[in-house]
């Protein structure tokens, strides 16, 4: 069907930088687009394009008649004075939201329901709100508004992993209509590919288009690195040839070896110019001893509310620690208290002696104080010379490898974008050599290949690593285990990963509505109020065993724990022969790499791959109950 939106020869500059050049690209109706790209290429600059609020410099931007267009920037434009209700419903009855499914959907998704408690109520004054709370309505009146283009730039920043999965599901379900279309610009890799059809990479002022979501484009980038690099090899092999020609004594001073000369000095001409890469390098760690940190009957009071209560928790040497939970349940504070920046309030913090601790909070706060100071002076404040790979190098030959060229380490630390104020961060955090990493959200304003090389000097970090974050990928790619603060002050370990965390918050909301709607019949009714509510609890305690502790069985019978050890054996059989097959699948997804179509059929048979693996794990998880 015809685009939406045409863009053909669009040209932008935004000062000396060419930041869309000659690009030309069509939105279809039903089209799903994920764009990437590092962190000052124009990404933001192409969805504004493409919503008519940037005018190009040359080009044309078209689109068709009566077609809405709804975006959302990565800061708000909320009115502080403003109600939930007036931000996410703006003169829409009630009558009419609340028998409306669509709408009803987006409120539960990103309010917790049609009178959005999530947010305090429909009444709340958005001036108050958090981040996160702020991030979630202008998400929602977006939804809620359902324009025919929805540009979405970095969508998943302040939420949980909980809303993002939702928002995943949601997008895909709703927005594949063949009358609209949908573009997000994301860092969030297990998001793109969970709602792109197609991948659009925003390179040099150009945008290069790839089929399917985060793996088909890392599979055809790394084909198409593989074709540039055999044609790299054979012009270096033939620039070779024609030097060692010219080298060869008088007969290249005569006029007729001239054409040999002007070649080789082609060659040489056309040679493309360095790209600007960041590369994240790999810092000697301080020995660490056998204590880290421990939390020791630990409770933590803030306000109202109690982030943990009486917990003991043990950090180890080499431990590799994810942290997931709702926005609001204390993670943030949980990394500040294991860093020793906050005072528990009951409890005790013990440290080890060898313990050198680097904390990457959320805020970049201490480069607020270094706002007037050049990128150099900020990382000759942590260190002028280290040592790297034995050999000293300098604070501005680690500044250019982290993509500060020579004129960008001049630059104010207060004029720096997201991106390249968090590269200088994560710098100066390392250069410290900490043997303990707290990560706070370390996926914030950086772009995939910044974060691909962070999880790179990640793999072999010799310390501890402790990190909150809602990218599943990062956690699945550098967390040995994961844990989960889920509301009641406790630390829940998640065997299971992320997926347990979702199905144990599903359990959980489902057990609040049960007892919700028991209390509600009760009172209704008049009558033995008490004894219903204590059967509905029962129900819902029931109903959630395969995910929590109400699933364990003690006092087994001999036949049960012979049962349940022979449902073990039999599940980690079957785990085996998946990892068989999924080997399997990734060799024919490398085989096939410029094959579009059997790439997205692989994908789609991985996908049923880890589908069978959690319900495997499940099922282990309830044996292992059993066994005790």
């Amino acid at each position: 069907m015809a685009n939406l939106v045409s863009v053909e020869r669009a040209s932008v500059a935004l000062g000396t930088a060419q930041v869309l050049d000659a690009v030309s690209l069509g939105l279809g109706g039903g089209d799903r687009i994920g764009v990437v790209g590092r962190n000052g290429d124009g990404k933001t600059t192409l969805l504004s394009v493409l919503s008519g609020a940037r005018v190009v410099d040359s080009g044309r931007v078209t689109r068709a008649g009566g077609t809405t267009t709804g975006a959302l920037g990565q800061a708000d434009s909320l009115v502080a004075s403003a109600t939930v209700r007036e931000c996410v419903l703006p003169g829409i009855p009630e009558h009419v939201y609340a028998g409306d499914p669509r709408i009803r959907e987006v409120l539960t998704g990103l309010l917790g329901g049609v009178q959005a408690p999530a947010v305090g109520g429909l009444d709340a004054t958005v001036g108050p709100l958090s981040g996160g709370e702020r991030r979630r309505l202008a998400l929602a009146a977006l939804l809620v508004a359902d324009p025919d283009v929805l540009l979405l730039d970095e969508p998943t920043n302040h939420l949980d992993v909980e809303a993002v999965a939702w928002l995943a599901d949601h997008l895909v379900r709703r927005r594949s209509r063949p009358g609209n279309a949908l573009v997000a610009v994301t860092h969030d890799r297990w998001f793109l590919d969970a709602i792109a059809t197609t991948t659009w990479e925003v390179v040099d002022g150009s945008v290069n288009a790839f089929d399917g979501g985060y793996a088909a484009y890392v599979l055809a980038k790394a084909e198409r690195s593989r074709v540039a690099a055999v044609q790299e090899e054979r012009r270096t092999n033939l620039l070779r040839k024609e030097l060692a020609w010219l080298r060869r004594g008088p007969p290249a001073r005569t006029s007729k070896p001239r054409f040999r000369i002007d070649a080789a000095n082609a060659l040489i001409e056309n040679e493309p110019p360095a790209r600007d890469e960041v590369e994240l390098v790999r810092f000697a760690t301080t020995r660490l001893g056998k204590d880290v940190v421990d939390l020791l009957d630990a409770s933590l009071v803030l306000g109202s509310r109690r982030l943990l209560d009486g917990v003991t928790w043990h950090l180890a040497p080499g431990q590799r620690v994810g942290v997931v939970g709702v926005n609001g349940s204390g993670k943030s504070t949980l990394l500040r208290a294991v860093a020793g920046e906050i005072a528990l309030t009951s409890g005790r913090r013990k440290e080890g002696v060898t313990v050198r601790i680097g904390h990457l909070t959320q805020e970049v706060r201490e480069l607020d104080a270094l706002a007037g100071r050049r990128v150099i002076e900020a990382i000759e404040e942590v260190k002028s010379f280290t040592t790297l790979g034995g050999k000293e190098v300098s604070a501005s030959q680690l500044a250019q490898r982290l993509g500060f060229s020579g004129p960008r380490q001049q630059t104010r630390v207060g004029d720096l974008s997201g991106g390249e104020r968090r590269r200088l961060q994560l710098l100066r955090l390392l250069m410290g050599e900490p043997n303990v990493l707290l990560l706070d959200e370390p996926t914030n304003d950086l772009d995939i290949e910044t974060l691909t090389s962070l999880e790179d000097v990640l793999d072999g970090w010799a310390g501890t690593l402790l990190v909150v974050s809602h990218d599943r990928y990062l956690l699945e790619r550098v967390a040995d285990t994961q844990v989960a603060l889920l509301g009641d002050g406790r630390i829940t370990a998640l065997p299971g990963g992320v997926e347990q965390y979702l199905a144990l918050r599903a359990g959980s909301t489902a057990s609040a509505s049960a007892s919700a709607s028991a209390s509600a019949s009760a009172s209704a009714s008049g009558s033995g109020s008490a004894a219903g509510g204590g059967a509905a609890s029962g129900s819902v305690r029931a109903g959630a065993s395969p995910q929590g502790p109400a699933a364990s069985t003690p006092g087994a019978s001999a036949v049960e724990l012979r049962e349940a050890r022979k449902a073990m054996a039999r599940v980690e059989k079957q785990l085996a022969r998946l990892g068989e097959r999924e080997e399997r699948i990734h060799v024919a997804m490398a085989e096939s790499a410029t094959d579009h179509a059997k790439v997205l059929e692989l994908n789609a048979q991985l996908r049923q791959i880890v589908d069978e693996r959690e319900a495997l794990e499940l099922a282990w998880l309830e044996a292992a109950e059993t066994v005790g």
